[in-house]
């Protein structure tokens, strides 16, 4: 595992924002707030994202984009230091309108959900362009926060303290962002080295990638101090049937996180969506597996993998199902088969039958999870 990259993005020029003139303020504002707003809108489609009724969902994400395309259409130039910010935001902008244009492609006929899985390949992108700024305008860093925590002043104070702490925020293990073997790590700002933090290793569906699924992740690891790192698999999806790359490398992720921040041993979590829900299951069980904690989300189950799991390791192992009544590729009926072997097996078990998801991920399930994590210590 190499040594901790630089950060994802340097932080621009402008090391704070204060000094603005109030016209300064009122341009930042005019195109900040259409720019979460659009944004929002993207979090609740990837979220509720359903071959069934997909119009209706891209309708119920309401006209935030149209707003941010005309503010970004009308900007003037802008006055130093604000004109340092301009760049991220331009590029979290771009991305943002270029999700909605391929949303709103994918619902003309004929209506074509694939169109939409590839659109929303983008709202990571804005994300990623949107956060270095989170540690310096304090609208960003509230969105970055879950509702119910962003008037949390003190929080607020520790994630915009000045200077940030080294090796925190987004990192990149690896030279190269897109190759396979790079690793994306999220250490919130508030982490504090004498103090342990829990850790979820987060892994991708199928043909996915950990740089993007990692942005599913960040704000509710951020607001609750929990370390997340997202790798990405070998193989175009997870080492679910044969040879096993996968496993060896997330154990040598594990060693090098050790040793480079503090981690609390009793919270140290493998979580996955689809298949890498499935293969949470197949490499998590295994006898000498280090996770504490398991975390499939809409994942395929058989009962051989209780079957042939380790038994000491399924035991009062901590174990964090959610499925949704509307899976369109893994039907439900697998989660709650899954639920009644691992409990017979004698697994801790949390089970959640979410009705309004599909198969699909929103940041309100890494909520439910991290709040399961940190409340539930091995």
């Amino acid at each position: 595992m190499q040594q901790p990259g630089t950060f994802l993005r340097k932080r621009p020029a402008a090391a704070s924002v204060r000094g603005m003139t109030s016209s300064g303020v009122q341009q930042l504002q005019e195109y900040l707030l259409p720019l979460l707003r659009a944004l929002e809108g993207l979090g609740y489609i990837s979220r509720h994202l359903d071959p069934i009724g997909y119009t209706h969902i891209l309708a119920r994400a309401g006209v935030a984009h149209v707003d941010l395309r005309a503010a970004k259409a009308g900007l003037a130039e802008w006055e130093a230091p604000y004109s340092a910010l301009r760049p991220q935001l331009d590029l979290a902008a771009d991305e943002t309108i270029a999700a909605y244009d391929g949303l709103e492609e994918a619902a003309g006929p004929p209506e074509d959900i694939t169109h939409a899985f590839r659109a929303l390949r983008h709202a990571p992108r804005a994300l990623e362009a949107l956060y270095p700024l989170a540690g310096i305008v304090p609208p960003i860093s509230r969105y970055f926060l879950d509702p119910a925590m962003r008037e949390d002043a003190e929080l607020h104070q520790r994630l915009l303290r000045q200077p940030t702490l080294e090796n925190t925020g987004v990192i990149r293990l690896g030279n190269d962002p897109d190759a396979r073997d790079t690793v994306w790590v999220y250490v919130p700002e508030s982490h504090d080295p004498d103090k342990p933090a829990p850790v979820a290793f987060v892994l991708h569906g199928g043909s996915g990638r950990g740089r993007a699924f990692l942005w599913s992740w960040v704000r509710a690891a951020r607001s609750r101090g929990v370390i997340v790192v997202a790798p990405t698999s070998v193989g175009q999806t997870w080492a679910i049937q044969g040879p096993d790359p996968d496993s060896p490398r997330l154990a040598t992720a594990l060693a090098f996180m050790r040793e480079t921040w503090a981690i609390d041993e009793r919270r140290i979590l493998l979580a996955g969506m689809s298949d890498g829900g499935t293969f949470s299951y197949t490499s998590g069980l295994m006898g000498d597996s280090p996770f504490t904690h398991l975390a499939p989300v809409a994942a395929a189950f058989h009962p051989m993998l209780v079957a042939m799991a380790d038994h000491d390791r399924v035991r009062g192992l901590p174990l964090h199902i959610i499925h949704g009544v509307r899976d369109w590729m893994f039907p439900v009926q697998m989660a709650e088969e899954s639920h009644e072997h691992f409990t017979r097996a004698g697994a801790n078990v949390t089970y959640r039958r979410l009705d309004d998801l599909s198969h699909a991920y929103g940041g309100d399930l890494s909520s439910m999870i991290l709040d399961w994590l940190v409340d539930n210590p091995r």
